[in-house]
């Protein structure tokens, strides 16, 4: 499935199998989840993508061509490619630990064809090796919203009372691992959302309420999983004195003004930048030994615009693409 021009629907098409370069492995794609960056891929809120372009960052597939240089992965093994493609490996960010903040990076299913597809290729030494407990559709949405969750979660630092800002696909994920950890948690929604109020609650939340109105006891840290940046000063207002504030979308609207009061106190305000490669090796098998549980609605390859509506509704948990091959 190609996207030929931001705004316009994803076509179906017909190319020649891609071959793997130096470096490189080939998946046979067995599950993409669609993800709300699919969105602003295709709305052109990020304005820099390969086109034509295959979309698709959470793709499960199992490798059956392998180009020159890889000793890992195998034919055969089952891994899965996140949104991080390939960096240089050789810059300031690289080779300290922060490849996530690469210049040179570039990202699967943006500037990198990704997973929409039945056949992808893929920089070996980004391909995140899969625990077995974790099937396709468990996998799939861990890819990039358990990630950048797991990521924002640990950004958030050594929080014992933690809001989470919009309550969503990564938002879901990072519940059962924080209350694995013992923290408590309290919810902000759309005002009225109760259905998604209620699946909060039902998750190990202690306090579900609007995204407007204050919890019931200040903060230790907030993560907003919501791209609107008018919540930014209602989270600084949510948290105490030493409180974080972490943004964990790719893209997200201004940041309105708000008084220095907010901010004073030592509050910290903060974003997540992609993901490093030691993202997905810690949270994978943690997933999978926490039993992580990812609500999904499936869809078959040739149904892409239907799955990238149904993300957009946040109905059904996420849409993932299984491709019959």
């Amino acid at each position: 499935m190609l996207l030929d021009e931001p705004g316009l629907p994803l076509r179906a098409a017909t190319v020649p199998d891609p071959e793997p370069g130096p470096g490189q492995v080939r998946l046979r794609v067995r599950a993409c989840a669609v993800c709300r960056t699919d969105l602003h891929v295709v709305d052109g809120d990020l304005t820099e993508p390969k086109l034509p372009l295959v979309l698709g960052h959470q793709i499960v597939g199992i490798v059956d061509a392998v180009g020159a240089d890889v000793d890992a992965p195998v034919a055969g093994d089952r891994v899965g490619v996140p949104w991080l493609g390939r960096t240089d490996g050789t810059c300031a960010y690289c080779t300290t630990g922060r490849e996530n903040l690469c210049p040179n990076a570039r990202f699967t299913g943006y500037q990198l064809d990704g997973g929409f597809a039945e056949l992808t290729v893929a920089d070996a030494r980004f391909c995140l090796p899969l625990p077995a407990d974790l099937d396709d559709l468990a996998a799939a949405p861990l890819l990039c919203a358990g990630l950048i969750g797991a990521r924002s979660l640990r950004l958030a630092g050594e929080c014992r009372t933690l809001g989470l800002y919009g309550f969503g696909n990564s938002a879901r994920i990072v519940a059962q691992v924080a209350r694995a950890q013992g923290r408590r948690l309290f919810a902000f929604t759309r005002p009225g959302e109760a259905a998604s109020q209620r699946a909060a609650l039902d998750l190990g939340c202690e306090w579900a309420g609007d995204s407007t109105a204050p919890p019931p006891e200040p903060l230790d840290a907030a993560i907003l999983f919501a791209a609107v940046g008018d919540l930014v000063p209602l989270a600084l207002a949510a948290v105490a004195p030493g409180g974080v504030v972490v943004c964990a979308e790719i893209h997200m609207s201004d940041i309105p003004s708000f008084p220095y009061a907010l901010l004073w106190g030592e509050r910290e305000l903060r974003s997540v930048a992609n993901l490093t490669r030691r993202d997905g090796l810690d949270f994978l098998p943690l997933a999978a030994e926490l039993g992580i549980a990812t609500r999904t609605t499936t869809f078959p390859l040739e149904r892409a615009n239907d799955a990238l509506a149904a993300a957009r509704a946040g109905e059904g948990g996420t849409a993932v693409l299984v491709v019959d091959a």
